[in-house]
């Protein structure tokens, strides 16, 4: 018995996006790329072509929508060049100024019948004998057939055409018409919805999913895009299980005695911490201690900066003994400012597993999580996106430092979301009144390898960057938010000049 093998796939030349299909699309077969008016169709077809030119195979785009010269244009402004592998026919509509002297494969579409357009774009084809084919769009050919049925029986048409000729073809379709038209779905072999999304504020985002792909198995759920000079990426959703590398879960110290004596010696390889504490406290700076330990153990570290701005928080750092540009510019640290408004979460995670990826990478710090759900306001898809960011890095043996900023600055503490499920670590910091002054305070409510002290224990932040002091007992009001100190002055910390924290 003879057994059927897959054709081989096409590759699009679109990064990402071929991971998401499981490799690229399948060779001689035909799709639907659907999405609104400036989705990103246009683009990802000419990426398509390219892909196919630089292998040697021949390109057709069959344009009813738009001028030969607009499609050129439009790929200039990426910077592409639409070569000799590529050819472009086009239909165009009667109001567009009648020019005696134009090539014979300059038609109008509305002069003709439905029969004798799809003559035309075989004749195109058959001149051609392209490899990779895009029909763009269907909603023109959707016009001309007035009909669902007869449309149907064009689509088919097509489809059993193009197959005969072994080409890969690309159907677009802007969704502009007034039914939700789901026919040529079953007719495919594959269809990859393209959706736009535009928030209240900020810069518009847009995603993709693969809606069908027979026989292949493909990345499954939204994956963000951009459009760029240079065309299309995407950035695939992240699962956690798909990322994971062999490691010795040794513990990692601070550099300073007393926080590694709350920790319980330090933090576990692979693992994550969540800081958090009211603004203020302190939480940037433990993250940078751990940041300044990495290098001195000879690794690498990525931090990306939400809140506070860049330049500010070099120079604040540089003042408590963090020499953050030192780090940077020697290649050791990476540190990057996001902008909510323009990033998307996806392209932000994707750029954060990129950046731990590289060579001694083994420490990331994202500072802060407010930032990261100002860029994502719903809730569960916040909580699942930071999971699967947070566990790909920990199966990666790298560990993971995100600071949360609590409401308010003193009395009862409130998180804006909860994230203590999903941190290995908690590290709480606490402003407490003790001898007429505010002070600070740190303790570990949660540490999910060995023990760790339950004790609290005060910290300065001076020119020297942190001090811990001895563990402190005579406390009142802990579990209330409103610590207050009410035993001898031995154990307090001297004061000594502070920076902000």
């Amino acid at each position: 018995m003879s057994v059927e093998h897959s054709p081989p796939l096409a590759r699009t030349g679109i990064p990402g996006l071929d991971d998401v299909l499981g490799g690229g699309l399948h060779a001689t077969r035909s799709f639907l790329i659907e999405g609104s008016p400036g989705a990103g169709k246009t683009t990802v077809a000419l990426q398509f072509l390219l892909e196919g030119a630089e292998n040697g195979e021949r390109g057709l785009y069959i344009t009813l929508s738009e001028t030969e010269a607009e499609l050129r244009e439009g790929a200039a402004s990426h910077g592409w060049h639409i070569g000799e592998q590529i050819d472009v026919f086009e239909l165009i509509p009667p109001e567009s100024l009648i020019d005696p002297d134009q090539q014979q494969s300059l038609l109008y579409s509305s002069d003709l019948e439905l029969g004798e357009t799809m003559k035309h774009m075989f004749d195109a084809v058959e001149r051609a004998n392209p490899k990779r084919i895009v029909v763009d769009s269907l909603s023109e050919i959707r016009l001309l057939a007035q009909s669902s049925l007869r449309y149907r029986r064009q689509i088919l048409q097509l489809r059993h055409y193009f197959a005969g000729k072994g080409a890969t073809v690309l159907l677009l379709d802007d969704l502009t018409s007034e039914a939700s038209d789901r026919m040529v779905h079953t007719i495919v072999h594959g269809v990859i919805g393209l959706e736009q999304v535009t928030p209240d504020y900020g810069a518009q985002q847009r995603r993709l999913r693969i809606i069908k792909q027979r026989g292949q198995a493909f990345r499954g759920g939204y994956h963000d895009f951009v459009i760029r000079t240079g065309g299309v990426a995407v950035f695939p959703r992240l699962v956690a299980a798909e990322h994971h590398i062999a490691f010795s879960r040794d513990p990692l110290g601070s550099g300073i005695e007393g926080l590694d004596a709350l920790l319980g010696g330090g933090v576990e390889r692979g693992s994550s911490t969540l800081i958090m504490g009211p603004s203020g406290a302190g939480k940037s700076l433990f993250a940078l201690q751990f940041i300044k330990q990495a290098l001195e153990r000879g690794e690498r570290a990525a931090m990306f900066v939400f809140d506070e701005e860049l330049n500010l928080l070099l120079d604040r750092a540089e003042v408590l003994g963090f020499p953050l540009r030192e780090y940077r510019d020697e290649g050791r640290l990476h540190i990057e400012q996001v902008d909510v408004a323009e990033l998307s979460p996806g392209e932000f995670a994707h750029r954060v597993r990129m950046k731990a990826s590289e060579p001694r990478v083994r420490t990331v710090v994202i500072d802060s999580m407010n930032g990261y759900m100002i860029a994502m306001p719903e809730v569960t898809a916040l909580l699942l996106h930071i999971h699967e960011l947070l566990q790909s890095l920990n199966r990666q043996g790298t560990n993971t430092f995100v600071t949360l900023a609590q409401h308010g600055l003193v009395g009862e503490m409130h998180s804006p979301v909860d994230l203590s499920f999903l941190a290995d670590t908690i590290v709480v910091l606490r402003y407490f009144e003790a001898q007429g002054q505010v002070r600070r305070a740190v303790s570990i409510i949660k540490k999910r390898s060995g023990a760790h002290e339950t004790t609290i224990r005060e910290f300065l932040i001076g020119a020297r960057g942190l001090t811990l002091g001895a563990p402190l007992q005579a406390f009142d009001g802990v579990l209330l938010g409103t610590p207050r100190y009410r035993g001898e002055d031995q154990p307090l910390l001297a004061p000594e000049p502070s920076g902000d924290a």
